[in-house]
């Protein structure tokens, strides 16, 4: 089998996998923040006892994360040395930032939040809470300062020994960052939202821990609600820079094959690349343009004027970005539904609706991870064949001595281990689930 595929398919799943963490990461901490202002400002034992349960849901999340983030960096300096030799003086920056401004950020202080409830003031206490999601996010960002730059490249300059920094600054800005950075922490907070929000309402479906889990509950919803209307201009405008940096990627996504005006947006479609077409083509005419540029006379670049080893897979690109989409705009209905049950009081009811409501967030906590995950797969399938965008490709970045059974025998090894660990997870969260919040105080 081909070296590159099966690189590109192990750093895939690592990655895939490994994100599961850090995006609920940054949802949690950010519900665990509000709960804990509302604990020490109004001295709220309830929002204290449900910050505390959160914080054991943390511990076991961070815990994986870090397991699963030191893998991706061994795949990288084996599989991709290529890539790690090239680009090194760029990429090596962001990854030292990420251990030095975040890591040791997150970790410390939640250490304070799991074994220094007793040993510090309120406001310690509260300011460690802040820092450890000040901390989530900053790792975050450097993470995606990395990826970004892979994308949009900026601020370096090609010589004998490989690409090097010249302007850190315009390296840091790069043109995708910043809406990077806005999508995918939104995407974090949806993650995070959905899980405080299925446990809440596994709780109130089964009449345990009541008062605790509307405390959850609101705030999960307050979060979804913000997050998830704010996702669509978010995604909008992530749109636009994919239009103005990475005109290919955008056709792949749209199943453009002709440059036109008044390009159409696609609904839905199964694009074949052996004939040039989108088969099953349902589409907008001239939106596309138009929410490029407010202009319906906007020209939008094909794929046929795209060159032939220049061209992202486009089936794939296609999909996962209108999966995702889909998946957005559910989040969207779930939102405003959550809403309307929270305004009129029906929320706490009994009444059908807010059963079938309550058992539909229970069910979504996968959910947003699928939404991740197909929007991640949409962003680096359509960088193809790309590593460093239009300056490194593919095929070029992998290790150039490693064989393909030494990969594949270590892809179906990592597969056995986060198998392994996907069930140490699950089990342990729904321990902690079982136990529930009056059992914290015990795990302090």
């Amino acid at each position: 089998m081909d070296p590159v595929v099966l690189s590109r398919v192990q750093f895939g799943f690592t990655v895939g996998f490994h994100y599961i963490f850090p995006a609920i990461t940054m949802g949690l901490t950010l519900a665990i923040v509000v709960l804990e202002t509302r604990a020490w400002r109004r001295q709220d034992a309830i929002a204290r006892q449900a910050s505390a349960f959160l914080i054991r849901i943390l511990s076991v999340v961070f815990v994986i994360g870090v397991a699963t983030g030191i893998v991706l960096a061994v795949t990288i300096g084996t599989n991709w040395s290529s890539f790690s030799r090239l680009v090194g003086d760029v990429f090596g920056v962001a990854l030292v930032a990420e251990g030095i401004f975040a890591f040791f950020l997150e970790s410390t202080f939640l250490g304070v939040l799991l074994f220094g409830k007793e040993r510090v003031s309120p406001k310690m206490y509260w300011l460690s809470a802040l820092l450890v999601a000040v901390g989530a996010h900053l790792s975050g960002l450097w993470i995606l300062v990395a990826n970004s730059w892979m994308q949009t490249p900026a601020g370096y300059a090609v010589t004998t020994d490989g690409i090097v920094l010249t302007d850190w600054w315009a390296a840091f800005a790069n043109p995708s960052t910043g809406v990077r950075f806005v999508h995918t922490i939104l995407g974090g907070w949806i993650t995070g939202g959905f899980l405080v929000a299925g446990i809440s309402a596994w709780y109130l479906l089964k009449g345990r821990h009541l008062e605790t889990a509307k405390a959850m509950m609101r705030v999960a919803l307050a979060i979804l609600i913000v997050s998830a209307l704010a996702m669509p201009f978010a995604g909008h405008v992530h749109s636009v820079q994919v239009a103005n940096t990475q005109p290919a990627k955008l056709a792949a996504y749209e199943g453009l094959w002709q440059t036109s005006t008044n390009a159409p947006l696609a609904l839905f479609g199964i694009p074949d690349e052996s004939t040039g077409t989108t088969n099953f083509y349902v589409g907008v005419p001239g939106f596309l343009s138009f929410l490029i540029g407010f202009d319906f006379n906007r020209q939008v670049l094909g794929l046929n004027d795209v060159p032939l080893d220049e061209r992202p897979p486009v089936l794939l690109s296609f999909a996962s970005y209108h999966i995702m989409i889909a998946l957005g705009g559910l989040f969207v209905l779930v939102a405003l539904a959550g809403a309307v049950l929270w305004r009129t009081g029906r929320l706490w009811g009994s009444s059908r609706w807010t059963r079938w409501y309550l058992r539909g967030l229970v069910l979504a906590i996968p959910l947003p991870h699928l939404a991740n995950q197909f929007g991640w797969i949409g962003a680096e399938v359509g960088r193809q064949p790309w590593t460093v965008y239009g300056v490194l490709r593919t095929k070029d970045a992998v290790s150039v001595v490693v064989p393909d059974w030494q990969i594949l025998t270590s892809l179906a090894l990592l597969a056995i281990v986060y198998a392994f660990l996907f069930f140490l997870f699950v089990a342990r969260l729904r321990r902690i689930v079982r136990e529930g919040p009056a059992a914290t105080a015990g795990h302090r």
